[in-house]
């Protein structure tokens, strides 16, 4: 017998405790961590790489005093003070880092005058719940500096790490720009691993509901369907950031990364039309499942309909000579009992011969 599979209901951030708070309070809004906050930090250029994991965030200076790309990875939003630490050294803006607390961001990009802030979703999908789990990814970009902002560790860039670590393609000798754009582009690449788990999992619900609608098959579609909901509030305002970044005084200076952002951005528009085509295909499923019921019913019905049609006569009959008057003619009859029963086989196979010639059974 197969075992059910118990669909956990999706947790939502807790943003009430936000209400009320000065503009710029760094309140942090989202699930519960326990972790030391620490940072990965990645310097490089053509000729030279340095790499430091599990750096305090306290030893990590503004500059470097060279041209060299910086990436720091800072593992952990949830310690406000440690986030605090970094806004002072970096002089970002109270209210970048209020954002960057609040791991329920919608993705955008915010440009200022000595830096640009880039905030994304990361997406994972788990196959034995059937369901999404997003990540905020919060992004400044500063000179030749990039930080990025995780919730927790672990992360879709090692790849990017280890291109860096064997200097592999163009992403030591390009500039952070680049460095951009190889994030956004596993982040969006992502999206058709998601979506192929997707649809996979809903070519099985199709299967199973042409053969046979169970009450199990149909959550687990609810379930999808929701999912698909979930996952649409990540992947539809990434176009539109991609798209900004592309137009962006960032981007623009380095014609050969604007070229590579484009191909992003092409991915992210096939990601979106996938993802609608999947929705349409869970909804036309739905219709589906409901429409067999339907006619499953209406199968049903006709059944008994015609049942009942064939014994109406027949109980009518049975009615009439089941009176108790004294007097009844037929009841006198020496065959009387054979002939009611002669009439009512005649009738029935009459009936069902007509119900045959009109295609009804």
């Amino acid at each position: 017998m197969k075992a059910k599979r118990n669909i956990p209901l999706r947790r939502r951030k807790k943003q009430g405790k936000k209400a009320g708070l000065a503009p710029g309070t760094i309140s942090y809004v989202g699930d519960l961590r326990d972790f030391e906050v620490y940072a990965d930090v990645m310097e490089y250029c053509e000729e030279t790489f340095d790499e430091k994991n599990n750096a305090p965030i306290k030893s990590i200076p503004r500059y470097t005093g060279n041209e060299d790309i910086r990436w720091i990875n800072i593992i952990g939003i949830h310690d406000t003070g440690v986030l605090e630490t970094v806004g002072k050294t970096f002089e970002l803006h109270n209210l970048v880092m209020e954002d960057i607390a609040h791991a329920d961001q919608r993705p955008k990009l915010d440009e200022f005058d000595a830096y640009a802030y880039l905030v994304v979703q990361m997406v994972r999908y788990d196959d034995e719940h059937f369901q999404i789990s997003t990540e905020q990814l919060s992004i400044i970009v500063q000179g030749n500096t990039l930080i990025s902002f995780q919730e927790q560790p672990g992360d879709l860039f090692e790849g990017i790490r280890e291109r860096l670590r064997k200097n592999v393609g163009k992403g030591r000798r390009s500039g952070v720009e680049y460095l951009i754009y190889s994030i956004l582009d596993t982040i969006v690449d992502n999206y058709f691993v998601v979506l192929e788990k997707m649809g996979n999992h809903l070519d099985e619900i199709e299967v199973k509901l042409l053969d046979e609608a169970k009450s199990d098959d149909v959550k687990e579609l609810h379930e999808i369907k929701r999912e698909l909901i979930y996952l649409r509030k990540s992947v539809w305002p990434m176009r539109e950031v991609i798209n900004s970044l592309s137009k962006s005084g960032l981007i623009q200076k380095n014609q050969i990364t604007e070229i590579y952002l484009r191909d992003v951005y092409d991915h992210c528009v096939r990601a979106i039309d996938t993802l609608e085509t999947y929705r349409e295909m869970s909804s036309s499923l739905m219709d589906m499942h409901l429409s067999s019921l339907s006619n499953k019913m209406n199968t049903v019905m006709k059944t008994l309909t015609i049942i009942s049609t064939i014994f109406i006569p027949l109980t009518f009959i049975v009615g009439v000579y089941g009176m108790n008057f004294k007097r009844m003619p037929e009841l006198e009859m020496t065959y009387a009992y054979e002939t009611v029963w002669a009439i009512m086989i005649v009738l029935t196979l009459i009936m069902i011969r007509y119900f045959k010639r009109k295609g009804w059974i």
